[in-house]
């Protein structure tokens, strides 16, 4: 169920730090106002139509909380959901429900928001062989739900950080002094200290293309900001297109920049092999879900 870069003991671990965060010393409202016997039952309810994602992580929540809290699902993460629909009961006792219900539907909304929009972004490269990629562009401490969300709205992952592939950007090249440069030196730290890792390199023109491809040696070109767009809202995608004749499948292409809903059909139609999207993750609009609580 969870992604290979996300185990049991790590999301327990952020899920204690954000109650730690959220709780601290105790809830002193919910102390205050409702007796310890107290039982209550809720009912999950989303808001708007969407993905649902998260779900699992709701469980450990409450969990973490009481583990005498039951929490059943209609749905499983990624399946959608409608608007007025219920997809989801907890019950248990009323002071763990309302403890826990708050870092729940946060992390619930923000990845339901996350898998919602990638679903979106998908279904709008239609039926070009375009796949949507995340990027690093995530909430710190939030990086393996932010990702594990995008997967789960039928994205792809990107590198999941410093460490799993070597990812050469237009200050890396300016740092290096160029582009072959930056490639060749890339080229021997791979052979010698991590030998299988990937090469990407970013490119913002048809000639750094060419000077890539020359070096050779690598598996993804970045194609970057080479879809414009236009006064009128549309994108022009002539650029882009030529420089995916020209890598002619030398290697992997990477369309970024101008990524939104709008622009993604005419992005996918230039025959590029990815397109990434920070937006997914940086600028995520939450899914409204509720809970409501009642006495049991």
């Amino acid at each position: 169920m969870l992604p290979d870069y996300l185990n049991n003991d790590a999301l327990d671990d952020l899920i204690a730090r954000a109650l730690a965060e959220d709780v601290g010393p105790g809830d002193v409202t919910t102390r205050a106002t409702i007796p310890p016997e107290t039982r209550a039952e809720g009912r999950f309810l989303a808001k708007e139509s969407g993905v649902a994602a998260g779900l699992y992580v709701a469980n450990r929540v409450f969990a973490a909380v009481d583990d005498g809290v039951q929490v059943e699902w209609q749905k499983e993460d990624g399946a959608p959901v409608e608007a007025g629909e219920v997809f989801g009961q907890v019950h248990g006792r009323a002071r763990s429900i309302l403890t826990g219900e708050r870092l729940a539907l946060n992390l619930m909304q923000r990845m339901s928001g996350i898998a919602t929009a990638t679903r979106r972004l998908v279904e709008a490269a239609g039926p070009h062989r375009a796949r949507i990629l995340d990027t690093r562009k995530t909430v710190p401490g939030l990086r393996a739900l932010d990702k594990w969300a995008v997967r789960l709205g039928g994205g792809e992952n990107h590198r999941i950080g410093l460490y799993d592939l070597i990812l050469i950007k237009d200050n890396h090249i300016a740092a290096a002094g160029g582009v072959r440069q930056a490639i060749e030196a890339a080229q021997r730290y791979r052979d010698a200290e991590a030998p299988g890792l990937e090469i990407e390199v970013e490119t913002r023109t048809l000639a750094e293309i060419h000077e890539a491809l020359a070096v050779g040696g690598i598996g993804y070109l970045l194609l970057d900001n080479m879809a414009h767009l236009r006064d009128d809202g549309t994108v022009d995608t002539e650029l882009l297109a030529q420089a995916v004749r020209l890598v002619a499948g030398r290697a992997a292409t990477e369309a970024s920049g101008n990524v939104t809903l709008a622009t993604v059909p005419a992005i996918a139609e230039t025959g590029v092999d990815y397109i990434s999207s920070g937006a997914l993750t940086h600028s995520v609009q939450a899914l409204d879900i509720s809970l409501k609580i009642e006495l049991a």
